[in-house]
C-alpha cells in the first residue's frame, strides 16, 4: 500500500476546521485509513448528539418540573437534591467538556515545551529527518513540533496538539532502536505512525470530543481507537514496510528482546489462539492486540480486524495453542528432544533488531514487501532441516 502527494499540491492559505493539520483536509488520505474507522466515527458523532439532547431535555424538564412525585422525584433528587454530588457532576461536566479537553490540550503541549528536548537539525537530526519526510509524505500543512520525552525505561510515542498546532512525542527509550546495530527502520514506522495520527485528524478538536461521547458507550470508543491505529500503522508502513518487524519485536519483547521475536510467529498467533476470552481482551483494548497487529501489518490484502479474529495462519504452530486442552501439550522430555534436535542460533543474529537469526538484509526499505514470505528464509539443507530455525 503506497501513496504520493501530486506533484502540484495546492496548499489552501488558511487552516480548515476540521483537520486545518494537513493539506487534505478531514478525509485524510483515503487509501491508508482503515475501512471502518470514519462509520464508527459517525455513529460515534451521533452519540455525541443525542447525549447533548438528552442533557439539554434533562435540564429544561428539571426547570420546567419543580416537584415531581414517585420515580420522577428520585430522578430529581438524584441531580440537584441534597447530596447530589454524582448529578451534579454529570449536570456540570457536559457543557464544561469542550473547556477541559481545551485546557488539558493547553497543558500537555506546555509541558513539552516546557520538560521535554526538542527535535530539530541539530538536536535529534536524524529521528526529526523522519519526522519532516513523514510530514511532506503525508501533506501535512507544516512540519509539527517534535519531542523526546524521558522514557525511564518506558517504551512509548504518541501524537497531540492544541489549536491548530501539531506535535509528537517520542520516548527517549525508543531511539535505542535507532542505532546502526540495530533497526533505525523501526524507529522510522514509530515516527511515521505517529505523523500518520496527525495526518489522519485523529488530534483535531471535534474528534477528540466525539472520541471522549463514544468512549462512554460499550466496545463503541474502544473500537474507534483500534480503528485509528490501524490507520496510523497504515501510515507507517506506507513509509517504512521494513519497520513492521523491528516494532513487532519491540511491542512484544522491549528494546533489549525484540530481536529474538519472529514476525511470522506472532502473526499466525492471531489464527492460532482463539475462543471467547481472547476476543474480550481484544473488545476492550484501545489498540489492537499484539498478535491481531502483526497480522494485520504482515498481510497487506485486508483491513486490520477489530472484532473477530483472523482466520489465516501461514505455518503451523509450534506449539499448541491455549485454548487446546492440555491432553495435547508435549512433555517435557519430547520438547526438549525436539530442542535438542534443533539447529543452535546463530552468534550475533541478536543485533540485527527484529529480524530473523543469521538472516542478512541487502534489499532497501521500499524493495521488501511482507506479503511475500520468501526473502526471508533461506532454503533448508539436504536433510530437509530449514538452515535458519523460524522463531
Amino acid at each position: 500500500m503506497t501513496f504520493s502527494l501530486p506533484a502540484q499540491a495546492v496548499r489552501p492559505t488558511r487552516p480548515r476546521p476540521l483537520n486545518g493539520a494537513t493539506v487534505h483536509g478531514p478525509a485524510g488520505i483515503r487509501r491508508l485509513r482503515h475501512r471502518a474507522e470514519m462509520p464508527l466515527v459517525w455513529t460515534s458523532a451521533a452519540v455525541s448528539v443525542v447525549a447533548i439532547a438528552a442533557w439539554a431535555a434533562l435540564v429544561v424538564w428539571l426547570v420546567t418540573v419543580p416537584s415531581p412525585t414517585g420515580l420522577a422525584g428520585d430522578v430529581r433528587d438524584f441531580f440537584v437534591g441534597d447530596g447530589a454530588t454524582t448529578g451534579a457532576q454529570i449536570l456540570l461536566t457536559v457543557p464544561l467538556l469542550p473547556l477541559i479537553l481545551w485546557g488539558a490540550r493547553a497543558l500537555l503541549y506546555a509541558k513539552m515545551r516546557a520538560s521535554a528536548v526538542q527535535m530539530s537539525p541539530t538536536q535529534f537530526p536524524e529521528g526529526y529527518r523522519m519526522v519532516v519526510e513523514a510530514a511532506e509524505r503525508f501533506g501535512l500543512r507544516r512540519v509539527p513540533d517534535a519531542y523526546v520525552l524521558l522514557g525511564n525505561g518506558k517504551v512509548n510515542a504518541f501524537a497531540a496538539g492544541h489549536g491548530f498546532r501539531r506535535f509528537v512525542v517520542i520516548h527517549s527509550d525508543l531511539f535505542e532502536v535507532g542505532g546502526s546495530a540495530r533497526d533505525p527502520e523501526a524507529l522510522r514506522f514509530i515516527i511515521s505512525h505517529e505523523v500518520g495520527h496527525l495526518a489522519a485528524g485523529h488530534v483535531s478538536f471535534w474528534r477528540l470530543l466525539v472520541s471522549q461521547a463514544a468512549s462512554s458507550v460499550p466496545l463503541l470508543g474502544k473500537a474507534l481507537s483500534r480503528a485509528q491505529e490501524y490507520t496510523a500503522d497504515n501510515h507507517g508502513y506506507d513509509v517504512s514496510p521494513t519497520g513492521v518487524p523491528g516494532v513487532v519485536g519491540l511491542l512484544g519483547a522491549g528494546k533489549y528482546l525484540g530481536a529474538q521475536v519472529g514476525l511470522h510467529a506472532t502473526a499466525d498467533r492471531a489464527a492460532h489462539e482463539r475462543g471467547f476470552w481472547v476476543h474480550i481482551v481484544q473488545w476492550t483494548s484501545t489498540h489492537p492486540i499484539l498478535t491481531w497487529r502483526a497480522h494485520a501489518l504482515r498481510d497487506r490484502s485486508r483491513p486490520g480486524r477489530l472484532m473477530m479474529r483472523p482466520k489465516t495462519a501461514w505455518y503451523p504452530p509450534v506449539s499448541p495453542a491455549g485454548g487446546v486442552g492440555s491432553e495435547a501439550w508435549p512433555t517435557p522430555a519430547d520438547v526438549l528432544a525436539r530442542m535438542d534436535r534443533s539447529a543452535p542460533r546463530v552468534p550475533g543474529a541478536e543485533e540485527q533488531f527484529g529480524r530473523y537469526p543469521g538472516m542478512f538484509y541487502a534489499v532497501g526499505r521500499d524493495e521488501l514487501r511482507l506479503s511475500d514470505p520468501t526473502p526471508l528464509f533461506t532454503p533448508p539443507d539436504a536433510a530437509g532441516r530449514p538452515a535458519h530455525p523460524r522463531t
